[in-house]
């Protein structure tokens, strides 16, 4: 059974950061590459960033780079997004994201709030 659980969300100051964390259990997961989405009240769901499989390459949204870092720890099947220099617009529920092998897999989201 594929699962993914996402941890580290909170309230945060804008300015401020914090870490997410993906675990992920049911699949090998040092042969997936793993995404980061958010969804904002009233919007789509939106791509953030990407990992390969071994951390080789990475890829991120306009709106969160040069201030998110995807990462990965394979011994530990755990994803990452460091978040920098948070914005109120970075208020979302985020989600963890797997392909494997042709469909979908999601968690269930960690709501990262943005305020003063």
């Amino acid at each position: 059974q594929v699962q993914l659980v996402e941890f580290g969300g909170g309230l945060v100051q804008p300015g401020g950061s914090l870490r997410l964390s993906c675990a992920a259990s049911g699949f090998t997961f040092s042969n997936v590459g793993m995404r980061w989405y958010r969804q904002a009240p009233g919007k789509e769901r939106e791509f953030i960033a990407y990992i390969s499989s071994v951390g080789g390459s990475t890829n991120y949204a306009d709106s969160v780079k040069g201030r998110f870092t995807i990462s990965r720890d394979n011994a530990k099947n755990t994803v990452y997004l460091r978040m920098n220099s948070l914005k109120s617009e970075d208020t979302a529920v985020y989600y963890c994201n797997a392909r494997w092998p042709t469909r979908d897999y999601w968690g269930q989201g960690t709501q990262v709030t943005v305020s003063s």
